[in-house]
């Protein structure tokens, strides 16, 4: 049974990827917050002012009645017992206004006094707690917001020498400032929910601007390991995201140089492994398939495949080399004596510069101490002054400078030059990449790998110095300049 094909792409792609499904989506997160934010806020604005404001007239009501209810009882404090015609008298001599009802008791609770139309209880007992309270000779104050309206009470005793007369009742029935706290709410509600609107929809935007930059990002990283690293991701702005994009922008294109030099290095190798092995190959099957092939001219294939063999072991030796400086190995640091180490080279080049006809000369200055290993400075020396040797003219020199250098002497030169035809000005640049060769036919019948300068670049810079190259002026040849850190006995190991 075949499998459904978007199976067989998830098979191709290798790891699946993680999806995030909506609910868990920056997006929805970012909307949510904000959302829950501007509810909290529109919540809190249409409580908070509405409340205060029925506190505000709360006590409005509250010092009104109070003021009222003070002028009443003064007024009906004057006489020793209170009567229904006095208390008539007194108060509509008094003439109070802006309250709904004016009830007036006797010391036993019944009303005297009563402006009420609807439930007039004139003569009757006042059952009301607000009466009770006051003929106990408390004052009284309450108020509340029901049914659109504000109602207040207000009830105080009416005392004459220490003696209760009476008790004062004043209700007030507004619906006039109710309506105007209902349209306060209202307004503030509308204005609320138009707000709350906006904030979400601009909470939505800002979120999917945001979330869309991060996609941009993540499809950067998916393209990227893909193995598209010529991929580059745009994100506008000057914020976090940005620089984000700016590294990772930065980061791919050193992966794009890695991948590039690591194509180019296998290629590279592989030719160069591959040229030695054809000719072993053509040396074995020419001896193989010819019988009759006298011994001299055996031995001289022989001798080629033995050659060839060499140059595979060159090589290998370099490749080696190389892979040990590429993982940066730590290796134990000793002083040494970059002098030493250079008449050991020279002894060792002697042989190939006679035959040559080259003359080496070493001028070296005592005590040019560095921290490193004898073998790496060795393979340094070695390489530069070997090259000077092969690509010299017959007659030609070698000349080895070894000095101290800098404002404090705390550096080491080592200098090596040549009198041969010199590199072009052109090939300067590309002289330390791997298997890079100026003059490819010569260097092959020399023996060179294209591996030698970047072997002595990459050692130099394993320890802390560096290395140049320059065309001599206004003679021919080429100059090698290596610096490193100079090791002195007063300082400390690392």
């Amino acid at each position: 049974m075949d499998k459904p094909r978007w199976l067989k792409r998830l098979a191709n792609w290798g790891p699946v990827r993680r999806l995030v499904g909506p609910a868990r989506s920056l997006q929805t997160r970012f909307t949510l917050s904000y959302g829950a934010i501007v509810i909290a806020l529109t919540i809190f604005l249409n409580t908070y002012p509405v409340l205060i404001s029925q506190s505000l007239m709360f006590q409005s009501k509250e010092d009104s009645l109070r003021r009222q209810t003070d002028i009443v009882t003064s007024t009906l404090a004057g006489s020793e017992a209170l009567t229904a015609d006095g208390v008539e008298a007194n108060l509509t001599k008094l003439g109070i206004t802006g309250v709904d009802r004016i009830m007036v008791t006797d010391p036993a609770g019944r009303v005297l006094y009563d402006t009420s139309q609807l439930d007039n209880a004139e003569g009757r007992y006042a059952l009301l707690w607000e009466v009770v309270t006051a003929l106990h000779g408390n004052d009284v104050f309450r108020s509340e917001y029901r049914e659109s309206a504000f109602r207040s009470r207000a009830a105080s005793p009416v005392v004459y020498r220490g003696m209760t007369q009476g008790a004062v009742y004043l209700y007030e029935y507004d619906s006039d400032q109710a309506q105007l706290l209902m349209n306060f709410q209202d307004n503030l509600r509308n204005i609320s929910i138009l707000l709350c609107a906006a904030a979400l929809i601009l909470s939505v935007v800002f979120s999917k601007a945001v979330t869309r930059r991060v996609e941009e990002l993540l499809a950067g990283v998916r393209s990227v390991r893909e193995g598209e690293y010529s991929h580059r991701v745009s994100v506008s702005g000057k914020d976090e995201l940005a620089l984000l994009a700016d590294e990772f922008n930065e980061l791919t294109g050193r992966l794009q140089t890695t991948e590039e030099v690591r194509r180019r290095f296998v290629s590279d190798a592989s030719h160069e492994l591959k040229t030695p092995l054809a000719s072993i190959r053509l040396l074995t099957d020419s001896i193989l398939q010819n019988d009759g092939m006298d011994a001299e001219t055996v031995q001289e294939f022989v001798s080629d495949i033995g050659e060839e063999a060499e140059r595979l072991t060159r090589i290998t030796e370099k490749l080696l080399a190389l892979t040990r400086l590429d993982n940066g190995r730590a290796v134990a640091l000793v002083p040494v004596d970059v002098g030493k180490v250079a008449e050991k080279v020279e002894r060792m080049l002697s042989p190939l510069a006679r035959a040559v006809n080259v003359t080496l000369e070493l001028h070296l200055e005592p005590g040019c101490l560095i921290l490193s290993t004898e073998d790496d400075i060795y393979q340094v020396a070695f390489n530069l002054m070997e090259n000077a040797v092969k690509y010299n003219l017959p007659g030609g020199r070698v000349m080895v400078t070894l000095t101290l250098t800098g404002p404090q002497l705390d550096s080491v030169l080592l200098r090596i030059e040549d009198t041969g035809v010199g590199i072009p000005e052109q090939d300067l640049p590309k002289i330390f990449d791997r298997f890079y060769r100026v003059d490819k036919a010569r260097s092959r019948a020399a023996g060179g790998t294209g591996l030698g300068l970047s072997i002595v670049r990459d050692t130099v810079r394993q320890h802390g110095g560096s290395v140049s190259v320059r065309r001599r002026e206004p003679e021919p040849g080429s100059c090698f300049e290596v610096r490193f850190p100079r090791w002195q006995q007063k300082e400390e190991r690392p």
